[in-house]
């Protein structure tokens, strides 16, 4: 059966690392948002040397060539969403701060300070710069428990710690925050939102025992964020996304000796050309 081209809904720009091992980082970011039907842009904040196992290498890319990016895809390309992941340093964020301050669109920040492994991924000294700079011009914050117990210096050890810790990141600016419960040790995930408006939901789904969440985070935000482009309600985007990553991480390949990414590929309907096809599309009959 011949299928119909589908054209991308939605330009989202991924601001993020690049994960060589392709579970995390801009490759989750670029293979979310085109099996969710978008068109993804990126730029590219450090190269590391990684794989399933282990951060091996870190190698920042200069601010003023991220900034050059970024601007080459605004300027022509135009955006409707911007995820952000690893950033790296304060001057990364600062520079980021002072073009994303005179945007009109949504900005999803998934504050990447740890990789799975243990490896540090954000200048402890930037914290402040990600809190008191990046977080107020966000629409949404994503941190999981690890990341808000550092911001907020404390432990979270239950959904009642969750709640009252996402309303405190709150005050830090964005517009929302939800705060992922991966970490708990329940039978059940917990995610929490929280919104300036006052709005409070609590997600919950059923916990699958695999080590293959390689990029879980990545993928989350990336998701959210191509929804959100796509005209989506934030609940509703949160909801999409959470149902997109629990069966990527259900359908997941089992590639790698650690823990192994997610199949982004679960929602993806590609055309397949045949010489029929290439030339109805070629007269504008397809």
């Amino acid at each position: 059966m011949l299928m119909k081209p589908t054209f991308p809904k939605g330009r989202i720009l991924s601001i993020a690392g690049s994960d060589s091992g392709g579970g995390a980082g801009i490759q989750a970011d670029i293979k979310t948002i085109t099996a969710l039907g978008g068109y993804a842009m990126t730029a590219i904040t450090a190269l590391t040397a990684q794989n399933t196992q282990a951060v091996q290498g870190i190698y920042p890319v200069p601010e003023s060539f991220v900034k050059r990016q970024i601007q080459m895809v605004i300027d022509d390309l135009g955006v409707d969403a911007i995820k952000t992941g690893m950033l790296a340093n304060a001057g990364m964020i600062d520079m980021l701060v002072d073009i994303i301050s005179g945007l009109d669109v949504p900005v999803v920040v998934d504050p990447v300070m740890v990789a799975k492994g243990g490896s540090v991924l954000l200048d402890p000294s930037a914290i402040s710069s990600l809190t008191q700079k990046l977080f107020p011009h966000a629409y949404l914050v994503t941190p999981n428990l690890p990341e808000a117990a550092l911001l907020l210096n404390r432990t979270i050890k239950n959904v009642d710690n969750m709640v009252e810790s996402a309303k405190d990141l709150l005050s830090f600016g964005s517009q929302a925050v939800l705060l992922k419960g991966g970490h708990l040790l329940e039978n059940d995930i917990y995610d929490v939102l929280i919104t300036q408006s006052g709005q409070k939901k609590i997600f919950k789904s059923p916990r699958l025992k695999t080590l293959h969440t390689h990029g879980t985070g990545c993928t989350l935000s990336a998701a959210i964020a191509t929804y959100l482009a796509q005209g989506l309600k934030l609940k509703e985007a949160i909801e999409q996304a959470r149902a997109f990553v629990w069966h990527a991480i259900l359908q997941a390949p089992g590639f790698g000796k650690g823990h192994g990414p997610l199949n982004h590929q679960l929602t993806v309907q590609p055309f397949r050309p045949t010489s029929q096809s290439v030339k109805k599309l070629s007269e504008g009959n397809i």
